[in-house]
């Protein structure tokens, strides 16, 4: 079935008729953010696409009934919810369209699975007839699994002991793990601790942490020495990011280190910031991609004081794992083109544009603590 066909042939179940009896507090309507926690999931679900939404209540379902009515998914009430987890897929599998070709199982516990996740699980099975699709997060399965319409009759007779989970693993030759970018979909929330961990991340949320910038150099099998220095440029971006912002400028701190600890996510190929901007779009974070394409040079004019310019200036501050002057930095460029007029003058532009990147966030949060600087007129001329 053609990509966007069987994506809009897909439902996902959220199970949410437990009784929340070690959080202490019903866990679909406690507050998220600026959401419900069932809000949030479902908020997740329709980033990546999906439409059809079943909610399988069973405690406290008058309860939830009004929220899930404001979110507009379909209700599937488990009559029988004290019969454990597998009376409720069995309600939700039992409910769906007869035109449903697969679902997605997500327990309402686990509000942080990203919606690029869901996406790239959809996608992975647009374009492979696996059985079951698993999202996996540095080599470990989570939520939501993708499930389709060849399992449903299995799914809905079984009774045997170990639920799904059972069924599945029984299954497991019809399996594939598709490789993600995101803790949350190995992290739930059972106790009070775990909700107010999960709350706290929310905010940051937006972009990678460096347990998932670090899968993500995994996946692409980034050589060491360079993940090396990219964590170096990333605690430098973030450092100069947190000073520009307490300045009053705009600029995000988790923004500037992800895309920091990223921007060398595909060295050593031909055009390797551009073609790293791609692949980290394509692994679920656009908002990254401008600084990683224009972290090898900002072009002419550029001004703005963003995470695109901390980004190239840290980069520029940074030799291996040692932190520079730009004056170290460019040096041996500079010496090593001294015959050739072209090379000189590209390898002298890019030094200039990085000092007034430098001077220009030097003036708003003072000086940076580099290396001390090589006098300016041994970098500035002309060629012999």
């Amino acid at each position: 079935m053609p990509g966007l066909a069987f994506r809009s042939a897909v439902a996902a179940i959220v199970l949410a008729a437990g009784r929340s009896s070690r959080m202490g507090e019903f866990k679909p309507l406690l507050p998220f953010g600026e959401e419900t926690v069932i809000g949030w999931v479902v908020a997740n679900l329709r980033g990546a696409g999906v439409a059809r939404i079943h909610v399988v209540t069973g405690f406290k379902a008058e309860a939830l009934a009004p929220e899930l009515c404001r979110l507009g998914v379909t209700i599937a009430h488990n009559a029988d919810f004290e019969g454990g987890v597998m009376s409720s897929v069995q309600t939700g599998v039992a409910g769906l369209p007869a035109e449903t070709e697969a679902f997605l199982l997500m327990p309402v516990d686990m509000p942080l699975v990203r919606a690029s996740t869901i996406a790239r699980l959809l996608d992975a099975a647009s374009a492979n007839d696996a059985a079951i699709l698993y999202p996996t997060f540095r080599g470990e399965r989570g939520h939501p699994p993708l499930i389709r319409r060849a399992l449903f009759a299995e799914v809905l007779a079984w009774s045997g002991d170990g639920g799904l989970l059972a069924l599945l693993q029984r299954r497991e030759r019809e399996a594939l793990n598709v490789p993600v970018f995101d803790w949350g979909c190995l992290t739930d929330m059972d106790r009070p601790e775990d909700f107010r961990r999960l709350a706290s991340a929310l905010a940051r949320r937006r972009f990678p942490d460096p347990a998932e910038c670090e899968a993500m150099l995994e996946a692409a099998a980034t050589p060491e020495p360079v993940r090396r220095h990219s964590r170096v440029v990333a605690a430098l971006a973030a450092e100069i990011a947190r000073r520009l912002r307490l300045a009053g400028e705009p600029v995000d701190p988790d923004r500037a280190r992800a895309a920091a600890w990223l921007h060398d996510i595909a060295k050593g190929l031909p055009h390797h910031a551009e073609a790293g901007a791609t692949m980290i779009a394509a692994f679920g974070f656009p908002e990254l991609a401008e600084a990683v394409a224009r972290h090898t040079d900002l072009g002419a004019g550029a001004t703005r004081l963003d995470e695109t310019a901390v980004v190239y200036l840290a980069d520029k501050l940074v030799r291996g794992e040692t932190r520079v002057s730009l004056e170290d930095r460019f040096v041996p460029a500079l010496v090593r083109y001294a015959d050739d007029l072209a090379a000189f003058a590209a390898a002298n532009r890019r030094y200039l544009g990085a000092k007034a990147v430098q001077e220009a966030i030097e003036a708003r949060i003072g000086r940076l603590d580099t290396p001390r600087e090589r006098p300016r007129e041994t970098l500035i001329g002309t060629p012999r």
